[in-house]
């Protein structure tokens, strides 16, 4: 059931005249919903009820006790198991569970953080790293909240390297057991959702230590394990078991995040997590994976849905703050223009340009995550679940992930900017959410780290074209003659003189160019190709060198290879972008989408000009007209902003903004009354300056 609350106060902004396109918010509303709108629309009826929302300047504890309780209603009454398989009470549903997941975020990040750990980390780890047993045993409990768990694998000591954390779970075949250990500072547990205050159970990643019959000790790697870790009744550690408050983050105060750390703590053999690698009574291992390498990055792969999940949360925390700054926009009016009335705020080109093209990369943000949320559902559902399409979804998840959550940090901050002191104060939201939002950016992966992986995987695509190639001498050398001749080509003057030809001095002809779709995209793909291309060049010693000469060949070619994969997931979400383009029926809508889909295209060129030029991509005379078209674009799509974050389907009581509501324009409009009246009767002052004259 969706909310009837009346939207923002219509916005003062003028309206587009007959001849211009208008935006049919509704049907634009519904698209952007996507697949999945049914389950948003009960989600933000969620976040509509103020028992679910965040109250700015709780104390800490009363915090965490809210949230606790806020998961038991969800738990009751909200149809949160929809992941989990039909016969244990579930949807089978992975796409529609995570569409409703992210949208807790506008209700109280630390409502829909602690959502995952619990259902998104603990029990899907139970899910699906265990065997029909540990779904049997333990899942039901996890499900139901009876037992809240923690999902221990960070260390202090490591953190996004997971295959180095130092917690050893070794195998005693005497008792069947495995001995969970901490055997130094640096591999506590930390930063666990639960583990402070209100988990009994985790599951622990740590590194399995077996001895086969008669063999040596060998160490295979990382494994998950079931361990109980509090007494439910009393809330006491058991024994072995150890553990501190993190206290007072910087944000998600409402999640007990803590340490654990284990002293010879001993599991039943049955604990450990074994669908992907089991241990016999007789210490025997065994695993259907032979890779000790493919095995860890298939367990971890698994639980691809956090990161899924943050990319939506992000996308959606920057829809809210967005539709607050640009109603605030135009409402708040600050200087006269050319007569006496003071003007609002999004008149402005500088605000234009501050909050428009965060507005077109939210939009694109919002394409490329529908459909990571439907590459995420065609595997986990089974559908399209091969080796292949799970490397291309940790690819998508890493690289969007990586964009949306920077991009969030980011939209939010300048948002709190545009609207001056107002968004300072914690009633309009602005920085409890910045200060909510900062550590989506390291958590489930640090955005660089995963940046890196995405370098290195389109480094291994590069690199199986030139294999695939080199099966056919006469491709190969054709494929290295075009490259030979590209680099040679860009070297020179001649494109940029071929693109001052083409354009004779006339800015029209640049700008019709630049706005082409074909043209954007040849520029993005060319920006990427290259980039990757120049990283696998310059790393190709690598191959000759001995280990810590090529690491250091590595390392000193990093930067590139982030900004290669950076430029990866851009180009990833302008292609989305287009494809949602072309979904939009109503002319007036597709209209103004695409001028913010060119917004969107140039401002990633207009970011990285300087790499265009340097790279003879660009003429000086069609750089410049990148900016002079950016600027035009904005004036374009001033008329339809508040169009534009109206169709994001955020309503008052989500968004909870007091300069939101239409209080800002009242008192604008008391202020002009005031000054009109004022005026007509004869009896405000002079201006000093009228009266010496």
């Amino acid at each position: 059931m969706t909310t009837t609350a009346a939207r923002p106060a219509p916005s003062p902004a003028p309206a587009p005249t007959d001849a211009e396109p208008r935006v049919d918010v509704a049907a634009l509303e519904e698209q952007l919903l996507g697949r999945y709108a049914q389950l948003r629309r009960e989600a933000r009826a969620i976040t509509a009820d103020p028992d679910f929302q965040k109250i700015e300047g709780m104390p800490v504890a009363e915090h965490r006790e809210r949230v606790l309780a806020q998961l038991r209603r969800l738990e009751a009454d909200h149809d949160v198991l929809r992941a989990f398989p039909t016969r244990l009470g579930g949807a089978d549903d992975h796409g529609g569970s995570l569409a409703r997941f992210e949208e807790l975020v506008v209700g109280d990040p630390s409502l829909q953080i602690k959502a995952g750990v619990q259902w998104g980390l603990f029990a899907s780890a139970i899910l699906h790293l265990g065997t029909t047993w540990h779904h049997d045993t333990f899942l039901a409990d996890a499900m139901h909240l009876r037992v809240p768990g923690a999902f221990a694998m960070t260390e202090t000591g490591h953190g996004s390297d997971v295959a180095s954390i130092g917690t050893t779970a070794e195998y005693d075949a005497q008792t069947q057991e495995f001995v969970i250990h901490t055997p130094f500072r640096g591999a506590w547990k930390d930063y666990l959702g639960n583990a402070a205050l209100h988990g009994t159970a985790a599951v622990v990643f740590a590194q399995l230590v077996t001895a086969a019959p008669g063999g040596p000790r060998v160490d295979h790697g990382v494994h998950a394990f079931y361990v109980p870790i509090r007494d439910p009744q009393t809330g006491e550690f058991l024994p072995g078991v150890g553990g501190e408050d993190d206290g007072v983050k910087g944000g998600l105060n409402g999640i007990d995040n803590g340490r654990l750390h284990f002293d010879h703590v001993r599991v039943p053999r049955t604990h450990l997590l074994d669908r992907y690698g089991s241990v016999a009574p007789d210490g025997t291992y065994s695993s259907p994976i032979a890779s000790p390498g493919r095995r860890f990055f298939t367990m971890l792969g698994t639980l691809v849905q956090g990161r899924v999940s943050l990319d939506g949360a992000a996308v959606n925390a920057s829809k809210v703050a967005l539709a607050i700054a640009v109603t605030y926009a135009n409402q708040r009016r600050q200087f006269t223009g050319g007569d006496a009335e003071e003007v609002v705020l999004l008149d402005r080109g500088q605000h234009q340009r501050r909050l428009l093209p965060l507005l077109a990369e939210t939009y694109a943000a919002t394409f490329a995550h529908e459909e990571l949320l439907a590459a995420f559902d065609d595997v986990f559902s089974g559908r399209g679940d091969t080796p292949e399409q799970r490397e291309d979804l940790e690819t998508l998840a890493a690289a969007l992930k990586s964009s949306s959550t920077w991009h969030a940090l980011r939209t939010v901050q300048t948002c709190r900017e545009a609207c001056g002191g107002q968004g300072f104060l914690a009633e309009n939201r602005l920085t409890g959410l910045h200060a909510d939002m900062d550590v989506y950016a390291t958590f489930e992966g640090d955005n660089t780290v995963l940046l890196q992986l995405v370098g290195k995987r389109l480094l291994g695509d590069y690199a199986a074209s030139l294999s695939a190639l080199q099966r056919d001498r006469g491709d190969l050398a054709r494929f290295v003659a075009e490259r030979v001749a590209d680099a040679a080509l860009h070297r020179t003057p001649l494109v940029r003189a071929v693109q001052t030809l083409g354009d004779l001095g006339d800015a029209r002809r640049s700008v019709g160019q630049l706005r082409d779709e074909a043209t954007q995209r040849e520029l993005l793909t060319d920006r990427v190709e290259a980039k990757v291309a120049q990283v696998a060049q310059a790393l190709a010693p690598a191959r000759k060198l001995s280990p810590d000469k090529a690491a250091a060949l590595f390392n000193a070619h990093q930067h590139e290879l982030v900004e290669a994969a950076r430029a990866h997931a851009e180009r990833v979400q302008w292609e989305a972008f287009t494809r949602g383009l072309a979904q939009v029926q109503d002319p007036g809508t597709r209209q103004v989408l695409t001028w913010v889909r060119d917004l969107f295209g140039l401002s990633l060129i207009e970011r990285d000009l300087a790499w265009y030029l340097i790279n003879g991509r660009l003429s000086a005379g069609r750089a410049r007209t990148v900016t002079s078209y950016i600027d035009r674009l904005l004036v374009r799509l001033r008329p339809h902003a508040q169009d534009l974050v109206d169709a994001f389907g955020y309503r008052q009581e989500h968004l909870r903004a007091p300069i939101s509501s239409g209080a800002e324009r009242a008192r604008q409009d008391e202020a002009r009354a005031h000054q009109r009246a004022l005026r007509a009767s004869g009896a405000a002052p002079v201006p000093e300056k009228h009266a010496k004259a």
